[in-house]
């Protein structure tokens, strides 16, 4: 006799491939959590997908375009580069120093995010786009930053030891910023797009320009030369400001000439 009851039909759909991936990774989860307190090597798997879990919920956290997990853990290139420097810093400092620098430039070629296997970094680390970005050995990144697409944390010459920035906690560098040289950018500061830090850059500040230069402090505009000719908003034409500037010098020689 056959059975009168329907079949449930599949969802082949890509929310419901999202949620069968979501299931089996949240049985998978507590698989691994029951045999934790037995196996070792479940135990570092699970320490695994906890930080995987965390890195997933900076992206979308700080990125409004993220519309899931699944989007996040498989498509985003700068979750793909901090995961694979994870790897590659702890095979930097066990010593295998071939295969830090290998795993790293197999990320670089997957994402266009190079960081090389040295540089330390913080928790909460978010590399928004991602494409260009360069961090140096030496490089510092404290907990909560954040880096746009472009950046450059690199190291002017050819020294030895520390070259490359130190960046405190919760700092923002812009898309195509380049921060050189072996200082410190202090906790909360913001570094404008574009813009070229050559020195150290105080907690609570922003800076902009070529070179920067520090145009707001602790959410106070900075009375200098910087602060007025980088106003995002009413940013005078130099070349407006000069050719008026010749104009009036041609006007008071001619003056000159008839008197």
């Amino acid at each position: 006799m056959k059975s009168t009851m329907a079949k449930k039909p599949i969802d082949t759909s890509f929310t419901g491939l999202a949620d069968e991936v979501r299931d089996t990774l949240r049985w998978a989860g507590a698989q691994l959590a029951h045999r934790a307190q037995h196996v070792p090597a479940a135990k570092a798997l699970l320490s695994a997908a906890k930080d995987i879990r965390e890195e997933v919920r900076v992206v979308r956290e700080r990125d409004p375009a993220a519309t899931s997990d699944l989007e996040v853990l498989l498509l985003y290139s700068g979750l793909h580069a901090v995961l694979a420097h994870k790897i590659s810093h702890k095979l930097y400092k066990n010593g295998h120093l071939f295969s830090a620098r290998a795993v790293s430039q197999a990320a670089r070629a997957l994402t266009g995010i190079e960081i090389h296997p040295g540089a330390t970094i913080g928790r909460g680390f978010f590399i928004d786009h991602g494409a260009g970005v360069v961090i140096g050995e030496t490089a510092e990144i404290g907990d909560n930053c954040t880096l746009y697409q472009g950046v450059t944390l690199g190291g002017t010459g050819k020294d030895t030891g520390k070259r490359h920035p130190t960046l405190g906690n919760g700092v923002m560098v812009g898309a195509g910023a380049k921060v050189l040289g072996p200082f410190t950018i202090g906790d909360n500061a913001k570094i404008a797009a574009g813009a070229v830090v050559l020195e150290a850059i105080p907690e609570d500040c922003t800076a902009v320009g070529i070179p920067a230069r520090v145009v707001k402090c602790k959410n106070e505009k900075v009375a200098c030369e910087a602060n007025r000719n980088l106003d995002h908003i009413h940013i005078p034409d130099p070349v407006s400001q000069e050719l008026c500037r010749l104009r009036e010098q041609i006007g008071g020689l001619r003056r000159s000439l008839h008197t």
